[in-house]
C-alpha cells in the first residue's frame, strides 16, 4: 500500500510517498481501505513535531472515511465492507490503516464518504463547543473567528440551528459571501484585534456571550474585551502564533475561558457515536452543509499543507487515495 510518510520535521516538502507493507488488524481492531483523509491544520503542526504520540517516521493525518476490509478478533459489531469514519486516529494519510474497533463510527447509507471525513474533526469540535462548553441559544449573541473557515462555519451553523445571533469575523472582503452563507447575521473583516468597536456597537454596548476564537493570540485579549459578564470564550488557537500567558486577575466581568483540547472533547466511544449521530443527522436533513474545497492525490499532500497554512482556502481539504 501507498502511504505519507514524515521521516524529518520540517515544511511541507517532508511529505512522501512510499510504499509500505499491507497492515493487520489485531484484537479488537478493524483494517480499514480509506476513501478519503481529511487535512487539518493540526496535521501541519505534527508535521514540524508538534504534539506528536510517538516519534518519526509517521504517517499523518488523524480523520477520514472508508470502508472495513477486515477485522480482529473479539470485534463483534463491525463487519467486513461496513462504512465507518473516524478521528484522532494518526496514519490516515495512506490507502489502508489499522483502527481500534471503538475509535470509528457508523457512516450512514444517505451521507457519502467525502462529507463523512470531511465532517468529523471540524463538526466534532463545533459540536462539542456548542452543546457542553458554550450551549447559546435564543436571545443569546455570540462572535465567531475565522467565520468563512471550517470550523467557523460548522460553528455558526449549529449556533444558528440553537436560534443563536451570530456575528462572524473574516479576514478578507471575498470571505464575506461565505460566512453569510453559513448562516452569519452579521459579518466584520478584521484582522488582529481591530474589532472590539463594531462588535461592541452590533450589541449596544453589552458585548456577546461568548466568543469562539481560533485566531491565536493576536485575538485573546481583544475576544476578552466584547465578552459581555460571565460570557464565555472558547479558545481553540495553540498552533497560531504565540499562545497567550493569562493572570486570573486579569480577567474581567467575571467572564470565563475554555482551551478545548481535541481529547477531552469527545473522551468516551459512546460520546464519539453519539455526536457524530447527530451530526450525521443534521447533513441528511439539509440543516448542515459542507463544503469541499478541493481533493488532492497522496502524491500531492505537500501541495494540500501548502494551501491551509496559506489560509486561502474556506473550505475542506481532502485527499483521495484512490486518485493518480
Amino acid at each position: 500500500m501507498r502511504s505519507v510518510v514524515v521521516e524529518e520535521f520540517g515544511g511541507p516538502e517532508v511529505l512522501k510517498v512510499r510504499d509500505q507493507p499491507d497492515p493487520a488488524p489485531g484484537p479488537g481492531d478493524v483494517l480499514v481501505d480509506i476513501e478519503f483523509a481529511g487535512v487539518n491544520f493540526m496535521d501541519t503542526g505534527s508535521r514540524v513535531g508538534y504534539g506528536l504520540p510517538k516519534g518519526l517516521p509517521f504517517v499523518p493525518g488523524v480523520e477520514g472515511a472508508g470502508r472495513i476490509a477486515a477485522v480482529g478478533g473479539g470485534v463483534t459489531d463491525l463487519a467486513v465492507g461496513d462504512r465507518v469514519a473516524w478521528v484522532y486516529a494518526y496514519g490516515s494519510y495512506s490507502e489502508r490503516m489499522v483502527i481500534p474497533a471503538d475509535q470509528v463510527v457508523p457512516v450512514p447509507d444517505d451521507v457519502p464518504g467525502d462529507i463523512a471525513a470531511a465532517m468529523m474533526m471540524q463538526g466534532l469540535t463545533a459540536h462539542h463547543f456548542v452543546t457542553e462548553i458554550a450551549p447559546l441559544g435564543k436571545g443569546q449573541v455570540a462572535l465567531v473567528h475565522s467565520a468563512a473557515g471550517g470550523v467557523g462555519r460548522m460553528v455558526t451553523q449549529l449556533l444558528k440551528l440553537r436560534g443563536t445571533r451570530v456575528i462572524g469575523l473574516v479576514s478578507r472582503e471575498d470571505k464575506v459571501p461565505v460566512a453569510l452563507a453559513a448562516g452569519a447575521d452579521d459579518v466584520l473583516v478584521s484582522t488582529g484585534g481591530a474589532f472590539v468597536g463594531r462588535v461592541k456597537e452590533l450589541t449596544g454596548g453589552e458585548g456577546v456571550h461568548a466568543v469562539f476564537d481560533g485566531g491565536g493570540a493576536a485575538t485573546f485579549d481583544s475576544s476578552i474585551e466584547v465578552l459581555r459578564r460571565a460570557g464565555t470564550l472558547v479558545y481553540y488557537g495553540p498552533l497560531i502564533g504565540d499562545i497567550p500567558q493569562v493572570r486570573m486577575t486579569d480577567l474581567p466581568k467575571s467572564v470565563k475561558v475554555s482551551y478545548a483540547v481535541f481529547a477531552d472533547h469527545i473522551h468516551t466511544p459512546e460520546l464519539l457515536r453519539e455526536h457524530t449521530r447527530d451530526l450525521f443527522r443534521k447533513f441528511s436533513e439539509g440543516k448542515l452543509k459542507v463544503e469541499i474545497t478541493k481533493r488532492y492525490p497522496l502524491s500531492e499532500a505537500a501541495r494540500a499543507h501548502a494551501d491551509i497554512e496559506s489560509r486561502s482556502t474556506s473550505g475542506k481539504l481532502l485527499l483521495d487515495p484512490s486518485a493518480r
